[in-house]
């Protein structure tokens, strides 16, 4: 029995020291592990709290001054003189030499013989405008005038007590294109008589004519039936 002890205990010695080493192997890992993340923990712990530090405040926007000048007005366009007005200032800023002095008849007289010498030369130009025209063309001989076909009506005189002047009842009948009934008109004209010949009631043939008076435009042709 003495002999089985010594030898379990030999066995538990043997045993110890690579129960150790198992221990100590399975412990070093994590406690690399564990100080990893201590250290992982301990960096970002500073990052973030340095964060704050390191950014610096916005800087609040400023108002605008309220001495800034406002924007001038753009200054108008300058008004373009006209031709003739530029002309004119060309003259009066032309520097040559003076011209003599004239007396009122001298200017009068060479105004007079520029004249003279602006007619001749128009003159001239005309005539070269007539030669190189030549003589006048025809052109479109005039229309002959055809006289148009004169209207002419069949009416009974209503009123022959003006002079000269008989008044006319013409009437229509036609047939309604729609419902073929005769649908009958009339109207009343004023015709030149003359010689005062035609008599109320009598059946008179006129004939149109160029207006004679405010309201005539016909003209006594004959009168076909007499009133009874």
């Amino acid at each position: 029995m003495a002999e089985e002890e010594r030898n379990n205990e030999q066995q538990e010695q043997q045993d110890a020291p690579a129960d150790a080493e198992a221990s100590a192997v399975d412990e070093t890992p994590a406690e690399e592990d564990a100080a990893a993340e201590d250290e992982a923990s301990g960096d970002q712990e500073p990052a973030a709290d340095e964060a704050p530090a390191d950014e610096e405040p916005a800087a609040e926007e400023e108002p605008p001054a309220a001495s800034a000048a406002a924007p001038e007005p753009a200054p108008e366009a300058e008004e373009q003189p006209t031709p003739k007005q530029r002309r004119k200032l060309e003259r009066s800023r032309a520097s040559g030499p003076p011209g003599p002095q004239l007396s009122p008849e001298e200017r009068a007289s060479q105004r007079r013989e520029r004249r003279r010498s602006a007619a001749e030369e128009r003159g001239r130009h005309r005539r070269r405008l007539r030669e190189r025209r030549g003589e006048p063309r025809p052109g479109t001989p005039a229309a002959e005038r055809v006289p148009g076909k004169r209207k002419v009506r069949l009416g009974t005189v209503v009123s022959s007590g003006a002079s000269k002047t008989i008044t006319v009842r013409i009437e229509r009948a036609r047939r309604d294109p729609t419902y073929e009934k005769v649908v009958r008109r009339s109207s009343t004209v004023h015709a030149h008589d003359e010689r005062n010949e035609a008599s109320d009631g009598d059946v008179v043939r006129l004939v149109e004519t160029r207006p004679l008076s405010r309201t005539k435009r016909w003209r006594l042709l004959e009168i076909v039936e007499r009133a009874r």
